[in-house]
């Protein structure tokens, strides 16, 4: 995922200084891209405005006030070799509260926010955009403020909730601690789960500014939220090897094809090549000509995304609004807004309020198709000379259901722990589980055990069996066992069975009451939460399993903020 790129700091000396981080500062995108020429040049640019040209704008963000640590990954923190001491350096604490004053050389003292557009599901939309225009919409409260090289890889990291920038749209640009919390555990639940995603670095709250948002009730069954709640401020470092979306691709074709101005062509030209550089170089030869360079970045998309959604569907994740201005381009996870986890499994679950059975959980792969078609549309500008080029770009086009069918197909049977894809089996299952109402995550783990009856799996149930479909669930058990002494050792099946389907997963209902205790300066459950979320596929204790591994009681179905939420945040 991230390039490769020189670094002047051996691998193997951590970095325990914020003056040996600021040494790692590598801004490729301010140094490759170009900046809207009606910015202002000191980043105090902070009032919704139209954007009509140029890939960033130059914004300062808003420091938190007296700033409290609430927690950081230290998985990510590891992997990047920075030192735990440095969580806890003051300037390095200021800088990812929003203070970018504590800036040193080569650093720059003003981040960055981009604009994109919005397409939903395939279909253009500029009502989002103040102006009626669509160049008043992005980055509205997400700054980029630092682009480095750790151990040979380039990351870019985010403040989300760091103040307006001129694509706020009329909004303070903050965060709220509720929001922030579950970014910051889920990006590093997903790493954990082997999904490709953006990480979590910090997360900062301040008790010394609140925001207000509707929310919930305590104990409420209303749909929309029913009463206006004040929140703490919070800010959560996201990481990423970039931060570029499909819809800034589609933001600049739009223009190409409008002629919004000159120079819009060239500028589609300049944050593709960008693209490759950042997401793809390592698989695409510099060598080859440009034309050749698109063709295989559309190849190279593709597989991503199909793969990506594939892993959505295995562990239960629905992102809730996929649209192309949440899809990276990059080909992994990065919006952590209106998402949830399937429990009681259901293909049409879909956990934020505003996001219709289009976006719901098994529509993801379709949702992935339009986004790939909007992927498509920005790049055709740039091969328009090159007819053999778009031949092939429109076959890659022509054939993502194809692609997106095999990688789902690939994803059911390692789940089932089969060699091959077996589509009546596949479907048969689907339907029991729907019919015994079954929470997907305990039940491919009990699953995974490859019992010889029905005990364990009922586990799983939250309805009563009765006696028919018992002996329906009976003779699928026996026609998969069957299929798998096919394949050989059940042994050696089971333990990779085990290693895709996961032990415990995300369940709302328990992580409410982390923010919860948070708002209090209570942080003792994040840290738990963050401790096993670290080894999902690892059997949990007894005393853990007795939290983590259990149906969602009964008072949290249909429970405003729970089971269904806003995107308040």
């Amino acid at each position: 995922m991230p390039t490769t790129a020189p670094n002047t700091v051996p691998a193997s000396a951590p970095t325990s200084t914020f003056a040996e981080f600021a040494e790692r500062a590598d801004y490729s995108l301010l140094d490759s891209l170009q900046a809207d020429p009606q910015a202002s040049g000191d980043g105090h640019d902070h009032r919704p405005r139209q954007v009509f040209s140029g890939h960033y704008v130059p914004v300062t963000p808003t420091p938190l006030p007296v700033p409290e640590l609430v927690a950081h990954s230290r998985a990510l923190f590891h992997d990047l070799g920075l030192s735990e001491a440095l969580a806890h350096d003051d300037q390095f604490l200021r800088l990812f509260s929003g203070d970018i004053g504590v800036t040193t050389e080569p650093m720059r003292p003003f981040g960055w926010a981009t604009g994109y557009a919005l397409s939903i599901y395939g279909t253009e939309y500029i009502q989002q955009c103040p102006f009626g225009t669509g160049n008043g919409y992005g980055d509205g409260r997400a700054i980029s403020v630092f682009e480095g090289v750790f151990n040979g890889r380039r990351w870019e990291m985010q403040l989300k909730g760091g103040g307006p920038t001129p694509y706020c749209r009329g909004a303070d640009g903050r965060a709220v601690l509720r929001s922030s919390v579950r970014e910051f555990l889920a990006q590093e639940f997903m790493h954990a789960l082997g999904v490709p995603t953006s990480r979590s670095l910090t997360l900062v709250v301040s008790r010394a500014e609140t925001v207000r948002r509707p929310w919930y009730a305590p104990n409420s069954r209303s749909f929309d939220p029913d009463i206006l709640v004040d929140n703490p401020a919070a800010i959560t470092t996201r990481v990423a090897p970039s931060f570029l979306r499909v819809g800034q691709l589609e933001l600049f074709a739009r223009r190409v094809r409008s002629q919004a101005h000159p120079a819009a062509l060239h500028e589609l030209g300049m944050i593709v090549r960008h693209l490759i550089e950042r997401n793809y170089r390592p698989q695409i030869d510099p060598d080859l000509e440009f034309s050749d360079q698109v063709v295989e970045l559309a190849r190279l998309f593709r597989g991503r995304l199909t793969a990506l959604v594939a892993h959505w569907i295995r562990v239960g994740y629905c992102q809730g609004n996929f649209n192309s201005d949440n899809c990276a381009a990059g080909g992994y996870t990065l919006d952590y807004g209106p998402f949830g986890f399937c429990e009681l499994f259901d293909p049409r679950f879909q956990p934020w309020t505003g996001g219709g059975e289009h976006f719901c959980f098994f529509n993801q792969p379709v949702a992935a198709e339009a986004n790939y078609q909007m992927f498509w549309a920005a790049l055709r500008p740039l091969l328009e000379d090159n007819t053999e080029a778009l031949a092939r770009l429109d076959q890659l086009r022509d054939g993502f259901a194809e692609a997106m069918n095999q990688a789902m197909e690939a994803m059911w049977a390692s789940k089932l722990g089969l060699t091959s894809y077996d589509a009546a089996l596949v479907n048969e299952l689907l339907e029991l589980m729907l019919l015994s109402k079954v929470d997907y995550t305990i039940f491919f783990r009990r699953l995974s055990a490859i019992p010889e009856d029905l005990s364990t799996l009922k586990e799983s149930f939250y309805l009563p069996s009765s006696e028919d479909l018992e002996a329906r669930w009976t003779q699928w058990l026996q026609r998969w066992r069957d299929g798998l002494s096919e394949g050989g050792d059940r042994k050696a099946t089971a333990e990779a069975m085990q290693r895709v389907n996961p032990a415990i997963t995300w369940r709302e209902w328990l992580i409410a009451p982390a923010y919860q205790q948070a708002e209090q300066g209570d942080y003792r459950a994040i840290q738990e939460l963050q401790a096993v979320f670290s080894h999902p596929y690892a059997e949990p204790s007894a005393q853990l399993a007795a939290t983590y591994d259990r149906l969602k009681p009964r008072e949290f179905f249909n429970a405003g903020g729970v089971s269904h939420y806003s995107c308040s945040s």
